[in-house]
């Protein structure tokens, strides 16, 4: 007769570690993550979520990682910087939008990330316009 092997005690079990994930988009496309709306307009007046959403036909976003070419194994990247250590070759950028960019694009556009709804898988094709923020001393 095979014997029984007894469940684990709960405290024989480990919890689980912290779970990193790093996405690396593919083809023309960018992840980019949604940068909040104020929740007071210019006038001051406060907007509920629901207003606001309705509002906007555009969001506001910054480019957090891009596609890329694949990097070849163990290749470093030397920039002649005074740094010691040479920095490891992510592969060349092939979506056209830099890594930090602040874009906007439709609302209704991009796949959102299960685990993390402020980030969103982006076609380069739905992205209107990269935003560059001037401050007022540098206007003419």
């Amino acid at each position: 007769m095979p014997s029984r092997s007894k469940p684990p005690a709960d405290d024989d079990r480990t919890p689980p570690g912290r779970v990193s994930r790093h996405i690396q988009p593919l083809g023309p496309r960018v992840l980019v993550r949604v940068i909040k709306s104020p929740d007071r307009s210019e006038s001051g007046l406060f907007l509920p979520a629901g207003a606001k959403d309705s509002h906007s036909e555009a969001l506001l976003a910054e480019v957090v990682e891009v596609a890329r070419t694949m990097p070849k194994p163990g290749f470093v990247v030397d920039d002649d910087d005074d740094d010691d250590e040479p920095k490891a070759d992510l592969g060349e950028n092939v979506s056209g939008i830099p890594v930090g960019a602040q874009v906007l694009f439709a609302k209704d556009q991009g796949i959102a990330v299960p685990w993390d709804e402020s980030l969103r898988i982006l076609s380069v094709r739905h992205v209107l316009a990269i935003v560059d923020i001037i401050s007022e001393d540098h206007l003419q």
